[in-house]
């Protein structure tokens, strides 16, 4: 799949258009995207800002489109994301394990957590993969080139020793 067909299914969906209808200031302010390789438990997740409540939601789209509130943290107003571009899920899964072969990482994916976000008046990616043995790794891409700009192994243990 890809971002385009997962906004083509928000745009054309009643829960939106009454949601954009009742908040004509909202704008799109991130996505996430969760690509289980284990259990197939993958999510997509389109978030708006609306701007004269200072508030901001979630639409789920797993299954039917459902419209939930987001928790904000701090009054920092999320940047507005371009949407200028589209990408596969695929590809990008590709381009990760492109990159651990390059750099020798021979643990297995589990799960891909992706972010997008617009940083720099530019859309990227912003990635927490879980591989086997208990790793992660940190990665960031930009769009529209789906090139990583960023990539570190890290160890779950990383963390707790902080």
């Amino acid at each position: 799949m890809n971002l385009k067909f997962y906004l083509e299914k928000l745009h054309a969906s009643e829960e939106f258009k009454k949601f954009l209808k009742e908040n004509p200031g909202a704008f799109p302010c991130s996505g996430f995207f969760v690509i289980d390789k284990e259990r197939s438990d993958n999510k997509q997740h389109i978030d708006y800002y609306v701007p004269n409540i200072k508030k901001m939601f979630s639409f789920q789209l797993e299954n039917e489109i459902k419209l939930v509130p987001v928790e904000m943290i701090g009054d920092k107003v999320p940047e507005k994301v371009l949407f200028d571009c589209d990408f596969d899920f695929k590809k990008i899964e590709q381009i990760i394990l492109n990159e651990m072969i390059f750099q020798g990482i021979k643990n297995k994916l589990q799960k891909i957590l992706l972010s997008l976000q617009n940083t720099e008046e530019k859309d990227i990616l912003v990635g927490t993969v879980f591989i086997s043995a208990l790793g992660l790794l940190k990665v960031r891409i930009s769009l529209p080139e789906t090139k990583i700009i960023e990539f570190e192994k890290k160890s779950f243990f990383d963390f707790i020793r902080k």
